[in-house]
């Protein structure tokens, strides 16, 4: 039960750190502030759609992967049921040290990484469900994205997104919102990592922003990423004049 007396249907209340959780902020990850203060003090998520904004480099790649292994999911992207599927080991590795939070489970969970999408086609392309091949390389990369989207992320769950949007026009990142936000009103639970000031204004959205202080609630209107495009959009020459 929640505060309200509502019943709680979340499928992970939080990411918690683990009784062995003490981050060296000298080494990698946790040199990292937002994976530093991850590993510290965890995560509290709540219900619906909760989405990290940040500059490259700010962690929420590292964060999103983290929280994969920690909740079971293969970290190089892909379902629980989809542990063979492995690329050039780059994630982290001290998901293990989070503890999890469960509610309510999910009748499906899946983790969609944007940089791992191609050798993820060849994986399902090579190991298709009988009923229905996978042609994803004969797709574009946004329309492969999308077929992934359709097939993979389309019943209420629990949800892991890192850079959804990367390949997706504005009509279609558009599109996009209105599947997350119809999920979430089915009851899913949804992290998304993004650069996309249109997944951030997501009605309902919780947002958080990575930075040099580590992770903190933010709102739509003071997201770095949000002044620095209307600051763009105003007046691009201004840019320019100090780039070129």
């Amino acid at each position: 039960m929640t505060d309200s007396g509502e019943f709680d249907t979340r499928p992970v209340r939080a990411f918690l750190p683990g009784p062995d959780g003490l981050a060296d902020d000298s080494r990698w990850p946790a040199s990292v502030p937002a994976m530093g203060q991850l590993l510290r003090e965890g995560l509290e998520l709540p219900a619906g759609l909760t989405v990290l904004m940040g500059e490259n480099g700010s962690g929420k790649s590292t964060v999103m992967e983290t929280l994969a292994e920690a909740y079971g999911l293969n970290p190089q992207g892909g379902s629980v049921l989809g542990q063979t599927f492995r690329i050039r080991d780059s994630e982290p590795g001290v998901g293990q040290e989070l503890v999890v939070v469960r509610g309510m489970r999910p009748r499906w969970s899946y983790f969609l990484r944007a940089d791992t999408m191609n050798q993820l086609y060849t994986y399902l392309e090579e190991n298709p469900n009988p009923r229905k091949p996978e042609f994803l390389h004969k797709l574009s990369h946004g329309e492969g994205f999308l077929e992934i989207l359709r097939t993979r992320v389309s019943e209420a769950g629990f949800y892991l997104m890192d850079e959804p949007d990367a390949p997706l026009s504005f009509t279609s990142s558009l599109g996009l919102a209105a599947l997350l936000h119809d999920l979430v009103e089915a009851g899913s639970q949804i992290v998304v990592a993004t650069h996309s000031p249109v997944l951030a204004a997501i009605p309902g959205a919780h947002l958080l922003e990575l930075g040099s202080w580590g992770i903190q609630p933010a709102t739509w209107d003071d997201l770095s990423l949000v002044v620095a495009w209307r600051q763009f959009m105003r007046d691009p020459g201004s840019f320019f004049r100090h780039l070129i």
